[in-house]
């Protein structure tokens, strides 16, 4: 599916997404540092994660390397070429993993769909991966997704 073809002209992108003990927002450079904190002290467990086990992703990086990577996942959330969530505790505060929609170079999929939260806030993954499984069926125009499904 070509980029410019992701998302439908005429579909609203949705901003925020409130529920249970997170919230997503789009991911920015604002949230460097958090970010950074997150997946750098949660490697093996995000490699753990369904769907990241052949990940190249996460790996060491700078902290200007990862303000470069947010920056980069933020121009795709504008050109609509694909949307980088952070997921942030409602309660806690703070960056606690990132949700990631692109497209799917599987041609089978519409979109393909991969989240983490830090090795701190393990206990959320499966409830994170339920509520985007709804959000997706109930708010984004795609029919066929591909995310990796929790025990």
């Amino acid at each position: 599916m070509p980029t410019a073809d992701f998302v439908p002209p005429d579909f609203v992108v949705p901003l925020r997404l409130e529920t249970g003990p997170f919230a997503l927002e789009p991911l920015g450079p604002q949230h460097n540092d958090e970010d950074y904190a997150a997946w750098s002290t949660s490697f093996e467990h995000i490699h753990a994660t369904p769907g990241w086990e052949e990940s190249s992703w996460p790996r060491e990086m700078t902290l200007a390397e990862n303000r470069s990577d947010l920056e980069r996942h933020a121009r795709d959330f504008e050109g609509r070429a694909g949307f980088t969530y952070t997921v942030l505790d409602r309660e806690a505060g703070g960056v606690v993993g990132c949700v990631y929609i692109y497209p799917s170079r599987d041609a089978k999929y519409d979109a393909h769909v991969s989240s983490w939260v830090a090795k701190s806030a393990a206990a959320l993954d499966r409830e994170l991966w339920a509520a985007v499984t709804e959000w997706l069926e109930e708010c984004w125009p795609f029919e066929r997704v591909d995310y990796a499904a929790r025990a």
